[in-house]
C-alpha cells in the first residue's frame, strides 16, 4: 500500500513538475522523504528526473531556448558533480534554511511587482545555473532556483519547459551517476526504476494537457507562486528537523 501511495504521489509530482517547468524534485524530494533515507530519496529523484528530461524533450523539443541553455546548463553541469560529491563526504545543515528565506524573498519580491523582469544577461544566468546545479547535488533539488530565474526572464511557457528540461539532463545525468556509484540505491528499490520510467512520461504527457490550457500571463504567475510554497515547505521542513532532532 505503501509503495502505491509512493508511486501515485511521483506521479502527481511530475505533473506539476510539467507545469512548473522547473522540475519535479521539488515537490518529490519532501514527499519520497517519508519513504525512505534521504540519500536514497537524492538517487530515486535523479533517476525520475532523467527519464523526466526525455520525456519532456520529447514533447516540447521544439521550444528549446539555446542561448540560455549553454549559459545556464554548462554551470548546472559542473556545479552539480561538485554538490553530489560533497554530499557523500560532507552533512550540510543549513542549506534547507538558506534555500527557503531565498525562494520565499525572491517569489515574492516577482510577486508584488509582477511588471519586474530579469534580464537573461550573462552573469544573471551563469550564476543561476551554478546555484541550481550545487543545490541539486547537496539536496537533490534545485529547480526551484532556476525556475525562478527563468520565471524572471519572462520566457513563453513552452520555451521555459524545454530549456528547463534540456538543463537538467546534463545535471540530473551527472548526480545520478555519481549516487549510484556511491550506493545510494539499494537493491530493495532496483524495481522502481521501470515504474518510474513510465511515471516520468505518463506525468509529462498530462502536464503538457494541462500547460496547454494556461495562460501564458497566468503562467508567469503561477510559477512565483509555486515557488514560494516550496521556500515554505523547505523552510516547515528545516524547523521540523530541528525540533524533532533537539
Amino acid at each position: 500500500m505503501s509503495a502505491l501511495l509512493f508511486l501515485l504521489l511521483a506521479f502527481v509530482s511530475e505533473i506539476a513538475g510539467t507545469i512548473a517547468g522547473f522540475g519535479s524534485s521539488v515537490f518529490f524530494v519532501p514527499l519520497a522523504g517519508f519513504f525512505f533515507d534521504f540519500h536514497e530519496v537524492l538517487a530515486l529523484t535523479a533517476i525520475l528526473h532523467v527519464f523526466s528530461n526525455a520525456a519532456k524533450l520529447v514533447l516540447f523539443r521544439h521550444a528549446v531556448q539555446w542561448r540560455l541553455l549553454l549559459l545556464l546548463g554548462i554551470p548546472s553541469t559542473l556545479f552539480v558533480i561538485l554538490g553530489a560529491y560533497l554530499s557523500t563526504r560532507l552533512e550540510f545543515k543549513y542549506t534547507e534554511l538558506i534555500l527557503g528565506i531565498f525562494l520565499i524573498a525572491f517569489s515574492t519580491f516577482f510577486l508584488i511587482r509582477p511588471k519586474t523582469k530579469l534580464s537573461p544577461h550573462p552573469f544573471n544566468a551563469v550564476a543561476a545555473g551554478g546555484a541550481a546545479g550545487f543545490l541539486a547535488g547537496v539536496i537533490g533539488t534545485g529547480g526551484a532556483i532556476r525556475g525562478l530565474a527563468l520565471g524572471a526572464f519572462d520566457l513563453e511557457k513552452n520555451m521555459f519547459v524545454a530549456t528547463s528540461a534540456a538543463i537538467d539532463s546534463g545535471v540530473d545525468l551527472s548526480r545520478m551517476i555519481v549516487y549510484l556509484r556511491s550506493g545510494f540505491l539499494t537493491a530493495e528499490s532496483f524495481w522502481l526504476i521501470p515504474a518510474l520510467f513510465a511515471i516520468a512520461f505518463a506525468g509529462s504527457y498530462t502536464g503538457k494537457l494541462l500547460l496547454n490550457k494556461i495562460e501564458q500571463k497566468s503562467f508567469r504567475k503561477i510559477v512565483l507562486v509555486l515557488v514560494l510554497l516550496i521556500g515554505l515547505t523547505t523552510l516547515y521542513e528545516f524547523v521540523r528537523h530541528i525540533m524533532s532532532h533537539g
